[in-house]
């Protein structure tokens, strides 16, 4: 059984930094991608940055909104993947999920809580 857990969501300034890390139950190597959506209070699910883990150089691409800011890495000691998330705005407050595909199927985290207020 896959099972991805995210943490490291929380209470942040505007302007603030915080890193999401999502545990990976096996080899992160394993997965064909992997990547962190994020959906807020009434509104749909959308992709935040997602990293092709097929090659040790391992893409990335991100949403517009996060470009500059949001940074998606790994550790594939720790089977972990990390978003580094910086100059938080409040319109990055979300339920930041991270989600895997295994052999063609998606599997998802149960989320973390992101919330950017002063």
């Amino acid at each position: 059984q896959v099972q991805l857990v995210e943490s490291g969501g929380g209470l942040v300034q505007p302007g603030g930094s915080l890193r999401l890390s999502c545990a990976a139950s096996r080899m992160i190597r394993s997965f064909s991608t992997m990547g962190w959506y994020r959906q807020a209070h009434g509104k749909e699910r959308e992709l935040v940055a997602t990293l092709t883990l097929l090659t040790s150089a391992g893409s990335t691409n991100y949403a517009d909104s996060v470009k500059g800011r949001f940074t998606i890495s790994r550790d594939n000691a720790k089977n972990t993947v990390y978003l580094q998330m910086n100059s938080l705005e409040p319109e990055d407050t979300a339920t930041y999920y991270c989600n895997g595909v295994l052999y063609g199927l998606d599997y998802w985290g149960k989320g973390t809580l992101v919330t950017v207020s002063s």
